[in-house]
């Protein structure tokens, strides 16, 4: 899967993954939206984004997700 908004320079934010160069990491943009924010939220408050990168980032950090285990609580 390729991703054209997503972008990861070790000379900006550390090489965290960021929206178009941006120093906006896909990370807050997620936790915005987990958080009940709506789209139009986000892009009130990050003017610079826009309505397609928000799809990326959740695009990307299920990708990420996906790459790897994680370790679940089950029922006791």
């Amino acid at each position: 899967m390729s991703f054209q908004r997503i972008t990861v320079e070790s000379e900006k934010m550390g090489g965290v993954p960021c929206i178009r160069g941006l120093r906006i990491p896909v990370a807050t943009v997620v936790d915005l939206f987990a958080s009940g924010l709506s789209r139009e939220e986000i892009l009130k408050y990050y003017p610079d984004l826009e309505a397609e990168d928000i799809t990326e980032a959740l695009r990307f950090a299920a990708e990420a997700v996906r790459e790897r285990e994680l370790p679940l609580i089950s029922e006791l």
